[in-house]
């Protein structure tokens, strides 16, 4: 491409542990696009741990709640509930054909193993029957708690905040609310916060990063659970292609700016067929690495401008 205005960001790399394992759509998750029930009007509006408590929820009790969170915190750390728990390698038998001969590939996947050295949010995931690594409804219940302090925790003011706002004090109660949650639920105001959260919540530490692979399974999860789905199809495997397929060092970890400029780029220009029709790279100002992408299916479909 000619010489870019603008530069792609770098930073140091990030070290991918299964706490920063991705979470991936529930069975329940394909039901579609609702409109606002009774019950989720009733735990809309997450993301934010500021939110005033709401004297007055029926049925709520703090030290319920408090009790609640003790539950599932360890003694030496009462105030966090962080991503915990044990893992164990699991082994998938990949057969392949070539030529005239099958061969067999043995690769190993990080699956999560409830104990009862579970704590922290894989043990209120354990007592809720969901997956902590799988479900994408618990991203979604951890947005809605507010869980926005530090990546990959919740802090008890931002459990004990979030569930009165979202009425529950017992594992029962939320039980009873897991059907809310529900990505579809989501107005697109509410998904562009949640869209956020899923990349802040992710992140490991300080680092202001997500390795690519791991960015590949978030854009795969939150873009592709709902019926109809937020974006073009074609739009997010050709996207998740260019990123994959992508040997630029400078891609290999993708900021804030980028994960969310994807989802306004592919609202802005919908259309399917690369065409882009009034996208004006020398006028942009969309990053550097969006403008890659439509030279990426220019040359594709071609239909590169010369």
């Amino acid at each position: 491409m000619a010489s870019r205005k603008r530069k792609a960001t770098t930073t140091s790399s990030t070290n991918i542990s299964p706490s920063n394992k991705m979470w991936s759509s529930s069975s329940s998750a394909s039901a579609g696009r609702r409109k606002k029930s009774a019950a989720a009007s009733t735990v809309s509006g997450g993301g934010s741990a500021g939110r005033s408590r709401g004297a007055g929820k029926s049925g709520w009790d703090e030290s319920r709640a408090n009790e609640m969170f003790d539950a599932i915190v360890e003694e030496d750390s009462p105030d966090t509930a962080d991503m915990e728990g044990e893992f164990f390698l699991k082994p998938d038998l990949l057969s392949i054909q070539c030529a005239s001969r099958l061969f067999s590939i043995t690769h190993f996947n990080f699956c999560f193993l409830s104990s009862n050295l579970t704590t922290g949010i894989s043990k209120l995931c354990t007592l809720l029957s969901l997956d902590p690594y799988e479900d994408i409804r618990v991203l979604v219940l951890l947005w809605k708690l507010g869980a926005t302090k530090k990546p990959s925790e919740i802090q008890r003011d931002e459990f004990i905040t979030g569930s009165c706002n979202m009425n529950f004090d017992s594992v029962e109660k939320l039980r009873e609310l897991i059907p809310s949650l529900d990505t579809g639920f989501l107005d697109m105001e509410e998904f562009r916060d949640f869209y956020k959260f899923c990349f802040q919540f992710n992140r490991t530490g300080t680092h202001k990063t997500l390795d690519k692979d791991l960015v590949v399974a978030l854009l795969k999860m939150t873009l592709s659970v709902d019926s109809p789905p937020r974006i073009s199809p074609t739009r997010l495997s050709t996207f998740c292609e260019f990123l994959e397929t992508n040997t630029d060092e400078s891609y290999s970890k993708i900021t804030l700016d980028q994960w969310r400029s994807f989802l306004d780029f592919s609202l802005e220009y919908k259309d399917d067929d690369g065409g882009f029709e009034g996208y004006d790279e020398g006028e942009s100002a969309w990053p550097v690495l969006i403008d890659e992408y439509v030279e990426f299916m220019e040359k594709r479909n071609g239909t590169k401008k010369k």
